[in-house]
């Protein structure tokens, strides 16, 4: 798989890991300086984050990896593609990379792998940035994503037509993505086999007690009293469907004490509806904690 940086405004060159599953991990390392992990969701990758890194790389270290199953990351069919694998991969990855202490950038799904990663490890948390993201329970599910996981037919959306990728450089921006941006986000999703990270994504939401996940997730929420004493940024789009105002409110509410910011025009991907203001918040507050050269 070759990328082509000029049509995909990814002017990186990307390495690997092999994990002690056997798979390997491609990721991003750019600049130098104290780290910076960025942490990704879904359907998206670490074309994500390309505009901050290249923002942050000036004084920092940014380290920005591709979950098991998307981007240019091994993509194995018969892989669970559990919340607690995704932890666990991030663990050892971060190790692998030598990574000590270090600032927590998080979007989406990003959220829960992070923070259950940084309660294991909160010796090591120098920072944590939220976006758009949770890492404690909800039942609460747009009925676009619901449907994404009904038997046959959520196979069929999601892998068979591309949906939920294509749908989100729709839904999860409110300024309208230019086509080499669009491109971009979809790049490595260009067939049923690539697709299988996004369904089981979506198949892995924890809705209820009786979900493979729910025990996974309930031990990132209970391990968050672990990081209520770290700086914390939180930067949020008003405009998403799905990460509504309601998840804003509950990381208040968990952590008094963060930053915060409401960009109410902004969708799910406040990173391409608002980077100059949100770049700039990063940075400020990473100078603000002494998380600079």
């Amino acid at each position: 798989m070759v990328l082509r940086p000029p049509l995909f405004q990814y002017p990186f060159e990307p390495g690997s890991r092999l994990l002690g599953n056997g798979h390997r991990m491609s990721y991003v390392d750019e600049g130098r300086g104290k780290p910076v992990v960025l942490l990704h969701g879904n359907p998206s990758w670490s074309y994500l984050y390309r505009n901050l890194i290249s923002l942050l790389g000036r004084s920092h270290r940014c380290i920005a990896p591709d979950h098991l199953g998307c981007g240019l990351s091994d993509k194995p069919q018969d892989y669970p593609y559990r919340l607690a694998g995704h932890i666990d991969n991030l663990g050892d990855f971060l190790e692998q990379m030598a990574v000590g202490r270090c600032v927590l950038v998080m979007h989406d799904w990003g959220g829960a792998i992070g923070m259950g990663w940084a309660a294991r490890h909160a010796d090591k948390i120098a920072g944590l940035i939220v976006m758009n993201t949770a890492a404690f329970r909800s039942r609460l599910l747009p009925r676009r994503i619901a449907v994404c996981r009904l038997p046959l037919i959520g196979a069929f959306l999601v892998r068979g037509l591309n949906l939920f990728a294509r749908g989100a450089t729709v839904m999860a921006v409110r300024k309208k993505m230019a086509p080499g941006v669009r491109s971009g986000f979809l790049f490595p999703y260009d067939c049923w086999a690539s697709r299988i990270a996004l369904h089981r994504f979506v198949q892995d939401i924890p809705l209820n007690e009786g979900h493979p996940s729910w025990p996974t997730l309930l031990r990132v929420e209970e391990g968050l009293e672990r990081l209520t004493g770290k700086p914390m940024l939180i930067c949020w789009g008003g405009r998403d469907f799905c990460f509504t105002e309601a998840f804003y409110h509950e990381w208040r509410q968990r952590f008094p004490d963060a930053e915060g910011h409401y960009f109410a025009q902004a969708g799910h991907y406040l990173l391409e509806d608002e980077f100059n203001a949100v770049g700039g918040r990063i940075n400020r507050f990473l100078r603000d904690i002494g998380w600079t050269a």
